[in-house]
């Protein structure tokens, strides 16, 4: 895949893994950022070259279906479309009054659905392209759940099934490629409430994923995650034990 002269789109691009992506991409390619916080959207365009920043809702349909028209028409070469974009809720199953179903459903919604519809609607405009690609960022948590994040866990393991099988059917009948990028904790705003400041920087989650462009890697075990799916194969019940510490 190559990494230059790209015209890429990352939703969520205002914090964490998505600026830092955007940071990193933009030196030598046309970046997009999207976001539902216009100030906040702005401020990190500013601090980036060559990018826009789109005022976007990624679960709001109409918000959509007015960013892909804005696509189509101002930036006809879009190849690269990086689903970056997610929610997390922090509890426990057991906690009282927790609302799990709501908690879930937004969960769902913003970090597996919004990304299918997403996919779905840009898909002829990348099949246009000579070269072009998804990128869907999931977790760690796709292998094995973590109970302090449940319904999340679930959201990035259906997120996970959802790319492969997005990589199979494309390969068949397009160019596009389809990768996926598997963080473990990471040092963001995103994580602050379960410990993310013991966690990676989000740099090294955007090299990881030029790098992987470089070489078509096309599932991303960033940092902790190589070992840990390692483990994964080898003993799922360790994997899930390690997840959840006793103590």
């Amino acid at each position: 895949m190559k990494t230059t002269n790209n015209t890429i789109l990352i939703t969520g691009g205002g914090s964490g893994i998505g600026f830092e992506m955007a940071k990193l991409f933009s030196k030598n390619n046309k970046v997009i950022i999207t976001g539902r916080n216009a100030e906040k959207l702005n401020l990190a365009a500013a601090k980036i070259e060559n990018t826009t920043p789109l005022v976007s809702d990624i679960n709001n349909e109409n918000d959509v279906s007015n960013l892909i028209k804005k696509l189509n028409e101002d930036f006809p070469d879009l190849n690269i479309v990086i689903n970056n974009a997610g929610l997390a809720h922090y509890y426990k199953l057991t906690d009282e009054n927790t609302n799990a179903f709501q908690k879930a459903s937004e969960e769902i919604l913003t970090n597996y659905l919004s990304i299918v519809r997403l996919t779905e609607k840009l898909l002829p405009l990348l099949r246009k392209q000579k070269e072009a690609a998804f990128v869907n960022v999931s977790s760690i948590t796709a292998f094995s759940p973590g109970i302090s994040v449940p319904s999340y866990s679930v959201s990035k393991a259906a997120l996970h099934s959802y790319t492969q099988v997005l990589r199979i059917t494309l390969e068949k009948s397009t160019s596009i490629k389809v990768f996926e990028v598997m963080p473990p904790l990471v040092n963001t705003s995103f994580s602050a409430d379960i410990g993310g400041s013991t966690g990676i920087s989000p740099t090294i989650v955007a090299e990881n994923v030029l790098d992987a462009f470089q070489n078509n890697v096309y599932e991303v075990h960033v940092g902790q995650t190589a070992d840990f799916y390692q483990l994964y194969l080898s003993s799922p019940e360790k994997a899930l034990a390690m997840m959840n510490p006793t103590k």
